[in-house]
């Protein structure tokens, strides 16, 4: 009995050694170096409206390359340039070019990146489904809505013919590139705007916003839209030659004007430098055109997403 005893005892020391060696090695990066599991992340952040293609290009990355983890942060174009510029993450997701003062932020750290155009979005005005009135609104009456300063309130306010109904705002925050781009296109100067409306960083809220008060207008990216063409209605734009609809036929030959622009990646060189970032790189410029179109994106030509590749050689 002792015996039998004691064997079941040496049988459970066993085990928890195992467990104690497993947990060990684990802690440790898995062997070489220590390095495993740092080698294994690719952190992305930055622009919510870039966020479905790099969140596309990342799962479908991960079907043959499992072990690599790739989170992708919806922190905004500006949110994602701060942790950038400082070297905390792999990649950026951009809705804008990078700013000459982030430019000089990251060389006063060591960053050097390399930049990638990798689709074209259509910045895209929605309103309530049940507004069936304001179809299409000329460039000069977004700005007078949305310019700083404004107090325009009600939707009679922008034309007499629409009804008197009240007209509440939904938008992206100040770290939003598609805020940038969208004040510098239509205020004529980046960053003004008014500031009474209901801000946030992510888009899905803004959906759920406009999708849920009659009176609401908002913008975003087109893949936000198309995802949600049945609780919205998007606005076409006159910018002096009619009323153009967000298409992709409008997007990619820029008739939609002036709320068609590219968005982008930056990718730490440093970074580049690990074997799993530039094989992620790769990938994404090898199939961004299709899963940009898959989330509603308008896709570059393949030429020039290969003379993009060939800046990697």
């Amino acid at each position: 009995m002792i015996k039998n005893e004691f064997k079941k005892f040496l049988n459970k020391a066993l085990i928890v050694t195992s467990l104690l060696i497993v947990g060990i090695i684990a802690a440790c990066g898995g062997g070489e170096g220590g390095s495993g599991a740092e080698s294994s992340e690719i952190l992305i952040d930055g622009s919510s409206t870039v966020f479905p293609i790099s969140q596309a290009v990342a799962e479908e990355f991960r079907v043959d390359r499992p072990e690599v983890q790739i989170p992708v942060g919806i922190s905004g174009t500006g949110g994602g340039f701060k942790r950038f510029v400082e070297g905390e993450i792999d990649i950026a997701d951009a809705s804008r070019p990078i700013k000459d003062s982030e430019s000089a932020q990251a060389a006063a750290n060591g960053v050097e990146f390399t930049e990638f155009t990798i689709a074209y979005d259509g910045l895209s005005i929605v309103i309530n489904k049940s507004n069936d009135f304001a179809t299409c609104l000329t460039v000069a009456e977004l700005k007078q809505i949305w310019e700083p300063g404004s107090s325009v309130d009600n939707w009679n306010e922008v034309r007499s013919e629409f009804p008197d109904k009240p007209l509440r705002l939904y938008g992206p925050d100040t770290d939003s590139g598609t805020f940038d781009y969208f004040t510098a296109a239509i205020n004529d100067k980046e960053d003004a705007s008014r500031a009474d409306y209901t801000a946030s960083s992510d888009d899905n809220v803004l959906v759920q916003g406009v999708s849920g008060d009659q009176g609401a207008m908002g913008y975003f990216g087109f893949a936000y839209y198309t995802e949600n063409s049945e609780i919205l209605n998007v606005v076409s734009v006159d910018s002096g030659d009619g009323c153009v609809v967000p298409s992709v036929t409008t997007i990619n030959d820029g008739s939609y004007a002036p709320l068609s622009r590219p968005m982008f990646i930056y990718v730490n060189n440093a970074s580049l430098e690990r074997t799993e970032v530039r094989d992620f790189i790769e990938y994404y410029m090898n199939n961004a055109a299709e899963l940009a179109e898959e989330v509603g994106y308008v896709g570059l030509s393949e030429a020039d997403y290969q003379s993009q590749l060939e800046g990697l050689n």
